[in-house]
């Protein structure tokens, strides 16, 4: 998938009958701006309020996801948010004249041909992605079992056990527009023939036919039309995943590893993944603004990348990535630095071959990271347009940000510049060449 974002060439509209609620509604989506998210729009309420597709809207998760801000709510927001996301789609607006989409045929494979038919513009701006670096788990008491685990795709294996083992599946994909659009999409709604009534007592599914979901009742499912897949239901619980997670607002790298998922588990999830974004963000100093693609290598991580060591690790932490191309560092300079002693007593600075140095240590983190690049070691070739502007000092904080700007063979070609206060302290062009330890 491309690391760009991604948004609708025109408008597409979609009309039907929402599944609890049971009224008509039309849908229609719409472009939106780099940047803006998938945001919902009620317009049939007056001044056409906008609601965002984010997990701090939840309201309900009660056999659907529901999202609510003061007096707009939105009611079973997951089909047409995954898939969204499963095609790819970053920045879109969700007109509805009603409170909940309509639900087709209980897939999302009706809103998966409507982007299709609107289309699909890369925009210019880099996708903002979620690496996960470190295990997540959550358990709940309704035996519900969630694990996300790193991964540098998207991917999602689940296991669905219906009420006393019935129904039990499993199936593991990876979530991508041609994985998604052929696997997951067309999987419909499913519901236990016992659960009808009370779910109706409730007032929910009333527009639920066997047209727009599968009864199961005993060993048996009721439906009007074939089953699409061997494993049907398991792939909905995927694709019920993908929409839930979309409320995390950020394309996910990682592995989930689902058991007996639902709704509130899922979001839960969701909403665990951008607390620890959260937490990973306030751990960066506020100098500068954090590029898209963010992730957080810290500095363990780096010395299983790098093979530099004391004294000679110029690089404390990498705190965002732009795609593979991009990468900003991070060193805290302390009067601490062996350095200091001789560059100069009396009047500390830290040397600009060693501000040249850092730059070719984090450009060198983007091509050590491949596999087919660990193990090596990047050797200086050359220093171009090299321009220090200003010392470098016990105390700084010195962000040192880097562009690759060609690869080939085993020769790279970057930018790099160093920046203390929002200052740029020094720059230059770099070239160096990796080599086998």
């Amino acid at each position: 998938m491309s690391d760009r974002q991604h948004t609708l060439a025109k408008a597409a509209s979609l009309e039907g009958t929402s599944l609890h609620t049971g009224e008509k509604v039309t849908l229609t989506l719409q472009p939106a701006p780099a940047g803006f998210g998938i945001k919902f729009r009620r317009v049939d309420m007056e001044d056409k309020p906008f609601i965002e597709a984010s997990v701090d809207k939840v309201q309900k998760v009660e056999r659907s996801t529901t999202i609510a801000e003061g007096g707009v709510i939105v009611h079973t927001v997951e089909h047409v948010l995954s898939a969204l996301t499963g095609m790819g789609i970053d920045n879109a607006i969700v007109e509805m004249d009603a409170n909940e989409p309509p639900i087709a045929d209980g897939s999302s494979l009706p809103f998966v041909e409507l982007i299709k038919k609107a289309g699909r513009v890369e925009q210019a701006e880099l996708r903002s992605v979620f690496e996960v670096r470190e295990p997540m788990h959550l358990e709940s008491r309704d035996g519900s079992l969630l694990t996300i685990v790193p991964d540098k795709k998207f991917r999602i294996s689940c296991t669905h056990v219906g009420p006393g083992g019935r129904t039990t599946q499993f199936y593991s994909t990876e979530i991508n527009p041609e994985t998604y659009e052929k696997e997951i999409a067309p999987a419909r709604t499913f519901v236990f023939y016992e659960d009808i009534a009370p779910l109706l007592e409730k007032g929910l599914i009333k527009g639920g036919t066997l047209e727009s979901a599968v009864v199961i009742r005993g060993d048996s499912a009721l439906s009007k039309h074939p089953m699409r897949f061997d494993e049907e239901f398991v792939r909905h619980k995927i694709l019920d995943i993908v929409g839930d997670l979309t409320l995390f607002g950020k394309r996910i790298m990682g592995h989930v590893i689902a058991v007996r998922p639902g709704h509130g588990p899922n979001t839960e999830l969701a909403r665990k993944l951008k607390k620890s974004y959260e937490e990973m963000r306030s751990m960066v100093p506020v100098p500068v603004s954090i590029p898209h693609g963010e992730a957080v290598l810290g500095i363990n991580e780096i010395m299983k990348i790098l093979p530099h060591r004391y004294p000679f690790l110029l690089v404390d932490r990498i705190v965002g990535f732009e795609g593979e191309t991009k990468c900003t560092g991070v060193k805290n300079v302390t009067i601490n630095e062996p350095f200091f002693q001789g560059h100069f007593p009396g009047h500390p600075i830290m040397p600009g071959v060693l501000q040249l140095e850092a730059m070719a240590q984090v450009a060198s983190i983007l091509l050590l990271r491949a596999p087919e690049n660990q193990g090596k070691i990047g050797y200086f070739m050359s220093a171009d347009n090299v321009k220090w502007r200003r010392p470098v000092l016990p105390g700084d904080i010195l962000f040192i940000e880097t562009e690759m700007l060609k690869v080939k063979r085993s020769i790279g070609q970057a930018k790099g510049r160093c920046i203390v206060n929002g200052q740029v302290v020094s720059e230059a062009d770099l070239m160096f060449s990796l080599v086998n330890m």
